[in-house]
């Protein structure tokens, strides 16, 4: 994936928690893990 432009959310600190786990687990970045995540979801894929 081409990280090529940049985006700003606001979440709960919970789910920022629960997304970092994850990502832990996946040895992935928070921003990675993400990314792979929103990707995959508009390919269909999650």
């Amino acid at each position: 994936m081409a990280k090529n432009a940049t985006l700003t959310i606001r979440i709960s600190k919970e789910l920022k928690e629960q997304l970092q786990k994850l990502a832990n687990q996946d040895r992935r970045s928070l921003s990675d893990y993400i990314g792979l995540v929103l990707e995959e979801h508009a390919e269909g894929k999650g």
